[in-house]
């Protein structure tokens, strides 16, 4: 329930089309739905501004099928995220037809197209092709979540012509996400760039010395570009979600 449905169940009560208590016996339903291993949040939408996201790992195919299908009995779209390949089929045979994509490992339950209601357009940037997977995890639940969404791919520093070569498209965006690997330089340069807060995501790609992404990491929350902010080693959802927040401003 998201605060539209709230709004729409309280005209309908207005206009006499529903009665106070069943409508009383729909809000009592509203805060979580029980399932054997999970309290799904179904308030999530009314009170944060998007529903509840499912988090794959860690959780068996049964308990996913579950917590989705209760988001689903509530109207709600469902992306799931880091679902796995061997989960995800039989998720979509459980609960229905979804939207899986093997790169981003995002399913999708929900409107092929989603309507935009977004201000302006999220820039997704990544420094190499290594780092698509993120970038997919990124542009993927920012398009789920009603954004434009634009990629600039493969522009990291060893090569800055070509990120130059898409400085209209980054200075025209309203937010930027900012997806890079290694030593994780590419944020700094685009936050030179931009007037934009620039969401910056490292990513665990690179040779030993980058820790896995612990390199990148504090290489961005070290910036000298007062611009850019930090998520969460591979969190392409989260700067997605942030992004989402930012944009509906």
């Amino acid at each position: 329930m998201n605060r539209e449905s709230v709004l729409a169940l309280l005209a309908r009560v207005q206009r006499g089309e529903t009665q106070p208590e069943d409508a009383a016996e729909q809000l009592a339903r509203l805060p979580f739905v029980d399932v054997p291993d999970a309290r799904v949040d179904t308030h999530r939408a009314l009170r944060a501004g998007l529903p509840e996201v499912v988090f794959g790992p860690g959780k068996t195919a049964a308990q996913i099928i579950d917590i989705v299908g209760a988001l689903r009995g509530e109207a709600q779209n469902v992306l799931v995220t880091r679902i796995a390949a061997d989960v995800a089929p039989q998720v979509r045979e459980a609960v229905g037809s979804g939207e899986w994509d093997p790169v981003a490992r995002t399913l999708w339950f929900g409107p092929a197209e989603v309507a935009k209601v977004g201000a302006g357009t999220i820039a997704v940037v990544s420094a190499g092709t290594a780092d698509l997977p993120v970038v997919a995890e990124a542009v993927r639940s920012a398009s789920y979540f009603g954004n434009k969404v634009e990629s600039v791919v493969d522009v990291g520093v060893a090569g800055m012509h070509r990120l130059l070569a898409s400085t209209a498209t980054l200075r025209s965006a309203r937010v930027l996400i900012v997806v890079a690997g290694m030593e994780g330089a590419l944020p700094s340069v685009v936050g030179g760039l931009v007037d934009k807060p620039v969401i910056a995501v490292p990513t665990s790609v690179g040779y030993g010395a980058s820790f896995g992404g612990l390199s990148a990491l504090l290489g961005m929350l070290t910036s000298c570009a007062s611009n850019v902010t930090v998520v969460n080693i591979d969190n392409g959802f989260g700067a997605a979600y942030v992004a989402t927040l930012i944009n509906r401003l």
